[in-house]
Parts: C-alpha cells; sequence; structure tokens
C-alpha cells in the first residue's frame, strides 16, 4: 500500500489548498480512504473520508470548508481547503482502510491502517 499527498504550502487566512493524494497497492474493495493531521504535541485527528459508495465523513471544525473527493480511475484523492484559518496548520496525511490487518486509527467507524508521508498545511499572515 503507497499513498502520498502533496499540494501543502503556506496560505493566508481565509485563504484555499487543494491536497492531494495518489494511492496505489490496494484493491477497489477498500472500505475508506481519507484525510487525518497532526501537530506538534497533539493526538492526530481525522479530518475527512470518503467511503466506497461515496459518502462523505468531516470533522465538525471543517464542515462547511473543506470537501474531500476521490477520482477512482486515477487512484487519486483531494482535500479542497477552503476558509482557512490557523488552527487548520498541521502535517496532513492520507490514509485507508483497506481491510487490512494492523494497528489502527480508528475514525467514522473505519480502521485506517495505512498512512502516507504527510504535506505540510501552514495558515499564517
Amino acid at each position: 500500500v503507497q499513498l502520498q499527498a502533496s499540494g501543502g504550502g503556506l496560505a493566508q487566512p481565509g485563504g484555499s489548498l487543494t491536497l492531494s493524494c495518489q494511492y496505489s497497492g490496494f484493491t477497489e474493495n477498500y472500505r475508506a480512504i481519507g484525510w487525518f493531521r497532526q501537530v506538534p504535541g497533539k493526538e492526530r485527528e481525522g479530518v475527512s473520508c470518503i467511503n466506497w459508495k461515496g459518502d462523505t465523513y468531516s470533522a465538525d471544525s471543517v464542515k462547511g470548508r473543506f470537501t474531500i473527493s476521490r477520482e477512482d480511475n486515477g487512484n487519486t484523492m483531494y482535500l479542497q481547503m477552503r476558509s482557512l484559518k490557523s488552527e487548520d496548520t498541521a502535517v496532513y496525511y492520507c490514509a485507508v482502510d483497506s481491510g487490512a490487518a494492523g494497528r489502527a486509527t480508528v475514525a467514522w467507524g473505519y480502521l485506517f491502517t495505512s498512512f502516507g508521508r504527510g504535506t505540510q498545511v501552514t495558515v499564517s499572515s
């Protein structure tokens, strides 16, 4: 399983960024793919995920501002982030619940066992 996040960078408060995640190595029958974020000294938190049916889930802190989507043909997942706030500053990771065994981070009822390398998002004026 491989997941590679990209698209992070510096944005001003109120600005926008779009993250991308290229994924491979697991079948189309994954349960869910999603985005997590982490700041130093804090637990990793779920941001948003999309399941195999296309249902989406998001943390309350990003509802109405972040939109998750995917292109299964291109094996790519996106996170469109708008109205960014300083508290959105974090390293963002993409992850998958492919049904594989392993140490899992539980979010929205899914067990995310594979995480890619993160991309830094900094929101600052």
